[in-house]
């Protein structure tokens, strides 16, 4: 061990647990778990195989561990609790820190010892029977954990309401993009992009809650701009299908790109970036649009109005004419956008860093070594105290 490696920390591991994620939640937890590595935390990483295979937590200097938890609820739950307790048993955990509704409702049900913390990072969108079973999952979940931690301010507000009884603000930090490996002529060049026609990106999974229907909607009313617009949006998903025949049907100038892992390529040859969710937290290709001085629309639902202030035109969530009108002054009006733009990038200066959401979460750590069950009350990410209990016991309005 070098004098520059922290020893590693006598008072146990942090055991991180997700279930399959091909975004946001497994590059958060991939983020932590290597701050809390690097701070000489021992961690230990719980999740599925695949999703592994996708971030690469042993990289980070995590041990891994896999527990199977799909994206939706299954009869496999039951193992998934028999092998998180498995996981548990050989090691020595100091905090259980569940990230999302899946992982939460399965380490509550596990009932570790050691103090369980869990992220809010979605709310729940679904309607039906299944909306019906993950509210009941969000009241356990929120009953059983020692800490809530909500990504925006609605997720602290509906975990308060259903019970937690510690309820706290923890915003989350997109990992910090690398520096574009290619020039910007090149990345448009890739999509046929003439000098004089804006590209238009989007970033995210294909699923229904992202309502790619509504930016392929407004896309196709662009073909008669001049010069008219290319649309790229970068994902994979269960609504690729779907989206694709939309985008047939409609004529749209919308390109389905899949998964891409260069997202600051592609950052660095937009002209616009478009959010069009019904519902979001922090989402990550927001910062990253606002970081990289890239003009974002995005709508005003969940926590991105007080992500990005006045650093993007916000626009109501399944309003194509919204949209439309939106992109169409920013394209016609070189001046606004880049006055957007440098709102954007000012705006996201003052956002915490993973550095940040690291030593927030290592503080929470020590809190609950040394405070009783029923001690804590409900803090934001500043440590400020407040009422355990707030907001309405209804059904929430975001995304499963």
């Amino acid at each position: 061990m070098t004098d520059a490696t922290p020893a590693p920390d006598p008072r146990g591991t942090v055991v991180l647990l997700l279930a399959s994620s091909t975004g946001g939640v497994g590059q958060h937890v991939r983020s932590v778990a290597r701050g809390l590595v690097e701070a000489g935390q021992p961690v230990l990483v719980c999740g599925p195989a695949a999703t592994d295979e996708q971030f690469a937590f042993a990289a980070t200097g995590a041990r891994f561990t896999p527990v199977e938890i799909s994206a939706n609820p299954t009869p496999a739950d039951a193992r998934a609790v028999t092998a998180l307790r498995r996981a548990l048993a050989g090691t020595d955990a100091r905090v259980v820190h569940a990230h999302g509704l899946r992982a939460g409702l399965v380490a509550a049900l596990a009932r570790p010892t050691a103090p369980l913390v869990v992220t809010w990072h979605n709310a729940v969108l679904a309607g039906g029977l299944r909306g019906r079973l993950s509210r009941l999952a969000e009241r356990v979940v929120a009953r059983s954990a020692r800490v809530a931690l909500g990504a925006s301010a609605d997720l602290v507000d509906r975990a308060a309401a259903l019970g937690a009884a510690d309820a706290r603000l923890a915003p989350v930090a997109a990992p910090a993009l690398p520096a574009p490996r290619r020039r910007r002529a090149a990345v448009r060049a890739e999509f046929g992009v003439a000098g004089d026609q804006p590209l238009v990106l989007s970033v995210g999974r294909l699923h229904p809650q992202k309502r790619y229907d509504v930016l392929v909607d407004a896309a196709a009313r662009w073909r008669t701009r001049r010069p008219p617009p290319v649309v790229v949006v970068a994902g994979s998903g269960p609504a690729y299908l779907s989206l694709a025949a939309r985008i047939s049907a409609a004529r749209a100038p919308v390109t389905l790109l899949g998964h891409r892992t260069d997202v600051a390529d592609l950052l660095a040859g937009a002209d616009l970036a478009v959010v069009t969710s019904d519902w979001e937290a922090r989402q990550l290709f927001a910062q990253e649009a606002l970081r990289a001085g890239v003009p974002l629309v995005a709508t005003a639902v969940g926590g991105l109005p007080e992500l990005v202030g006045d650093g993007a035109l916000l626009v109501p969530p399944g309003d194509v004419d919204a949209v439309d009108t939106a992109v169409g002054s920013l394209l016609d009006d070189p001046g606004l956008r880049a006055d957007l733009a440098r709102r954007g990038v000012a705006r996201a200066a003052g956002w915490p860093t993973e550095a940040d959401t690291v030593a927030t979460l290592r503080a929470l750590y020590t809190e609950l070594d040394t405070d009783p069950p029923g001690a804590l009350g409900r803090r934001d990410a500043a440590g400020r105290t407040g009422p355990a209990t707030s907001g309405t016991d209804g059904p929430s309005t975001g995304r499963a």
